[in-house]
């Protein structure tokens, strides 16, 4: 245990043998149908770990054709009793654990507003708006990237944001102590410098950060613009990174239309202890998931999805079950009453 009464962290794995480089089909690894390769790098160091299959239009054609025989009357899934289904379901399931592999659904990303006003607990929606933006590099889906402040209290809350950013601990990130990790790697690690570069040229306010970190690896600085307008490339695109936009606004109405003014709508925040002001902005704001006074509060109970081009349908609680069955109807007619 540690002197915080918080159990220790388990000691990162090393020299792991790289097991599962092939494509998985109809319970098999294959090579690629084309031969084709692609290399892996471990993007705190840029040393090459190794190579995977890299799969295309004939591969998928493959494991479409398989999970299709599957499907089909008379298969060996639809016959099997649904018990023993059951167990192979539960065995992937303990495979998957053991060996840290995860699954995962598309969705589209978003520019997720996440407002302040005022009369918010400061400290609470400084800490909350930074965690949604920095968390895993930036690289989340619902990070809190389009960041609208009330004039009143814009100046202070820069300032602390930006003393929040500078605590950060750069590094490998299976070093214990260290906060911020590398990018995924060096396309997206050079994407985020360009849009840095055009905030800059385009006249928002860098605060902090603004550059790469280290000698090696795909390192960038926490970084704070402040005085962004909508219109700039920073406001717009998904950045997918750590940077955090700060923009002002002064009323209600005109926040909600700008935070309405994108093709996404993953996820959003509002911070304020006035709780109609709360429900009138969550009900307004065109988005899939609405935080109050937190942000990136998730649970399995929750349905998980976004409007407008972040994606259809939804993952978790009882509607993301619908995303996986069909309703079908059976109408029949019968000679005569049983009962």
């Amino acid at each position: 245990m540690s002197s915080s009464g918080m159990p220790d962290l388990p000691v990162p794995l090393t020299n792991l043998k790289f097991q599962y480089t092939k494509i998985f089909i109809n319970n098999e690894w294959h090579n690629s149908v084309s031969g084709k390769k692609f290399p892996v790098f471990n993007p705190a160091t840029e040393e090459k770990l190794c190579e995977v299959e890299e799969g295309d239009q004939e591969d998928v054609n493959k494991a479409v054709k398989a999970a299709r025989q599957a499907f089909q009357i008379g298969s060996p899934w639809r016959t099997m009793d649904a018990s023993d289904r059951g167990r192979l379901l539960y065995k992937l399931a303990d495979l998957i654990e053991r060996d840290r592999l995860l699954l995962a659904t598309l969705e589209l990303g978003g520019k997720s507003p996440c407002i302040v006003f005022a009369d918010a607990d400061m400290d609470n929606a400084v800490e909350f708006a930074h965690r949604g933006l920095f968390y895993h590099q930036g690289q989340c889906c619902i990070a809190a990237s389009r960041l609208f402040v009330e004039e009143s209290i814009y100046d202070e809350f820069v300032r602390r944001s930006v003393e929040r950013a500078k605590k950060y601990v750069l590094g490998n990130p299976l070093t214990p102590g260290v906060s911020q990790g590398p990018q995924i790697d060096k396309e997206q690690y050079e994407k985020i410098l360009d849009l840095i570069e055009s905030g800059k040229k385009e006249g928002a306010k860098l605060e902090c950060g603004g550059g790469p970190w280290g000698n090696k690896g795909y390192f960038i600085q926490p970084t704070v613009f402040s005085n962004v307008t909508d219109e700039m490339r920073i406001a717009k695109e998904e950045i997918f990174g750590p940077v955090q936009q700060i923009m002002k606004f002064k009323s209600l109405d005109d926040v909600i239309k700008r935070a309405n003014n994108t093709f996404y709508g993953l996820s959003a925040g509002i911070f304020t202890k006035d709780l109609d002001k709360a429900i009138t902005v969550s009900s307004a704001l065109q988005a899939g998931t609405v935080w109050v006074n937190c942000y990136s509060m998730v649970s399995a109970q929750c349905p998980f999805g976004g409007f407008k081009m972040s994606g259809n349908g939804r993952e978790l609680g009882e509607y993301g079950l619908h995303e996986y069955t069909e309703v079908k109807t059976v109408t029949m007619k019968i000679s005569q009453k049983n009962s």
